[in-house]
């Protein structure tokens, strides 16, 4: 169903249909989601067949019972004729406030290392100093117009690429975390653009999606993470993303947000980096 649909022109058995395709994606049968939810897996079947109207609050529970993001809440709830329940105000609406005052102590208190706020599809709405002021060490910032991507940055010949010590094991590990990481593991038709996108780019291969099995070389078990390495004046520079979401989101937005904070893998990088930082500080 396209998501421009209008919800008075869907089929009666629409809010069927979209049910069994969560069930089928969530991997479970009408008796897990009865037993997960308490609706009989008769009226469950009647729902999915069209034979029965579920109420509103029947279709929140099994939204809930197979884990659907709150948009997609929303549109199932339209598709049965029912109000949007969670709100879909703009990240940064009035009744954000509190979260983004919130975002703005974590990015404040990650200095002098890069944090940064992102949307669902890797867009980025908010930064601390550190992060501008690291990137443009590589590249001007500003000569990149439009919408800033985090994911394009890094792909992009003409951006961090070029710079990025190990970048096709960390390219590889970006294009699997687009599936990981995925709100409600869902990847809906933005996520297939921007994964179209990157895979477009020179030498991304398909395969990239199709995680690998665990490196059981020395070198890989003694590093517990995909490290993201930078050349600079000689040497490279060792991060590691540690990524923070809103825990018990009950609007769009909250759910879609979520903080990315880059630390130094080892302590050359931090010494390193200091010196980057305090150098650029001097230039400002």
């Amino acid at each position: 169903m396209s998501k421009s649909a209008n919800p008075s022109t869907l089929p009666a058995n629409d809010v069927g249909e979209m049910l069994r395709h969560w069930r089928s994606n969530r991997g479970k049968s009408q008796l897990d989601l009865a037993l997960d939810t308490g609706v009989s897996q008769r009226h469950i079947s009647f729902v999915e067949v069209g034979r029965s109207v579920p109420s509103r609050q029947m279709l929140i529970d099994l939204a809930q019972g197979l884990d659907i993001p709150l948009r997609d809440r929303n549109t199932l709830l339209l598709a049965a004729g029912y109000a949007p329940v969670y709100s879909e105000g703009a990240w940064n609406s009035q009744e954000m406030q509190s979260i983004t005052r919130a975002l703005e102590r974590i990015l404040h208190q990650h200095e002098p290392f890069p944090a940064l706020v992102m949307d669902r599809y890797w867009n980025v709405l908010m930064t601390n100093d550190a992060a501008p002021r690291f990137f443009n060490c590589f590249i001007d910032m500003a000569q990149r117009t439009g919408t800033r991507n985090m994911l394009h940055l890094i792909f992009d010949p003409a951006g961090m690429r070029p710079f990025v010590a190990n970048w096709a094991e960390v390219a590889k590990s970006l294009v699997q975390r687009v599936y990981r990481e995925a709100v409600g593991r869902v990847v809906d038709e933005p996520t297939r653009e921007l994964l179209d996108a990157l895979l477009a780019y020179p030498d991304v291969k398909p395969e990239w999606r199709i995680p690998d099995p665990p490196d059981g070389t020395p070198e890989a078990s003694a590093m517990p993470v995909v490290p993201l390495g930078f050349f600079k004046d000689g040497n490279t520079l060792n991060y590691f993303s540690m990524v923070s979401t809103v825990g018990t989101p009950r609007t769009v937005a909250a759910q879609e947000l979520r903080v990315e904070c880059l630390f130094p893998a080892d302590e050359a990088t931090e010494r390193l980096h200091l010196d980057l930082m305090n150098e650029v500080h001097r230039r400002d």
